[in-house]
């Protein structure tokens, strides 16, 4: 496989970490060339009317050129239809519940008409990837099990992402009123949105403690006009990534994930590499990017006594939070450094490309 050919098209949200993936691809042996899907191939339903009528010649001279021996993926859209077209193997890896957010889409942001027709065009093209792919890469066991329930008998393999644990250390700059617990999660869809209000009751019953929210998208208001009358809580909007980030997670001293679905949260991975004890909603693969116990505890969902009672031993038991900081770096250093799971990758695709 030293002679592999990789192109990666990758989304604008999370090329920084598809960066480091090619890198360490390119580190290996392995040949890869990371571009902005969106570059070289987009269409109808996209935000920008101009880009709905592309000839795809874009497309066709980055094959040309390039010449892969594989296409990789992070999200369902025009990129992985042109990819399919170009007879290319194809790994498709899927970072969200689709199916459950198709839903919840339909029932929430997508009500009106003319978003109806953009939602059902996104489905038919995910469906039309999934279909084709060479294999589909969940980004956890849970997420696996998930898709071979929609999509039976396709080949699927766990993709764990990785995370560079050299670039999270404890820097100073940011300054937050103690004691703090930190959230830092994105409001897209109200499955798994709609749990952070469950922070009402514990606002109520930890009135001295101040609650930090970083994150924004489209349900931020929904979520703000719930929250925002409690004197403890406080959003802090988008932070740059990850400079800002990193003087955040090293200000908090518990970090939480209180969400109605995750799989691999990149930010739960990222608090347990800053030392910081974490505690998360028992949803989906979130079990799978901590340790219950160990690096911190896990909650069942919409149990505030269970979020109470957590928080209050973290932030009182200062040895505790220590150990298990200590605990979770050294537990995602160990599972999701990005040369084991790069080697990983390198194995899958050699089985499929023999």
């Amino acid at each position: 496989m030293k002679d592999l050919r990789l192109l990666i098209g990758g989304s604008s949200s999370f090329f920084f970490h598809l960066q480091e993936f090619s890198n360490t691809l390119n580190n290996l042996g392995i040949e890869s060339k990371l571009v902005f899907d969106a570059d070289y191939s987009d269409g109808f339903p996209g935000r920008k009317i101009g880009k709905w009528f592309q000839t795809g010649k874009k497309f066709t001279k980055l094959i040309d050129e390039y010449k892969p021996d594989a296409i990789f993926i992070d999200r369902q859209r025009h990129f992985g239809i042109n990819s399919l077209k170009a007879g290319i193997p194809l790994f498709v890896l899927l970072r969200g519940h689709y199916w459950s957010e198709m839903d919840w889409n339909k029932r929430t942001m997508y009500r009106s008409f003319p978003k109806r027709i953009a939602l059902s065009q996104w489905d038919k093209i995910g469906k039309e990837i999934f279909a084709g792919a060479t294999a589909i890469l969940p980004i956890c066991k849970y997420l696996e099990k998930i898709t071979k329930k929609f999509v039976p008998g396709k080949p699927t393999n766990v993709f764990s992402e990785g995370v560079d644990a050299s670039k999270w250390y404890n820097v100073e700059g940011l300054e937050l009123k103690h004691p703090c617990v930190g959230l830092l999660q994105y409001a897209n869809w109200w499955g798994k949105t709609s749990e952070m209000l469950v922070l009402k009751k514990v606002l109520e019953r930890m009135p001295d403690v101040h609650f930090y929210w970083v994150g924004d998208g489209p349900l931020r208001e929904r979520v703000l006009s719930e929250l925002n009358g409690y004197n403890n809580f406080h959003w802090l909007g988008r932070l740059q990534y990850p400079d800002k980030v990193r003087e955040y997670l090293s200000e908090i001293d518990v970090y939480a994930l209180i969400t109605g679905m995750d799989l691999a949260p990149l930010s739960l991975k990222e608090a347990q590499l800053m030392k910081k004890p974490v505690v998360a909603t028992n949803v989906g693969g979130n079990q799978e990017m901590m340790i219950d116990g160990r690096t911190g505890f896990l909650v069942e969902q919409g149990n505030h006594e269970q979020l109470v009672d957590k928080l209050s031993l973290l932030l009182e038991d200062k040895e505790l939070a220590k150990k298990m900081g200590e605990q979770g770096r050294k537990f995602i250093e160990e599972t999701f450094n990005w040369e084991l799971v790069t080697k990983k990758f390198i194995k899958i695709a050699e089985s499929y490309l023999k």
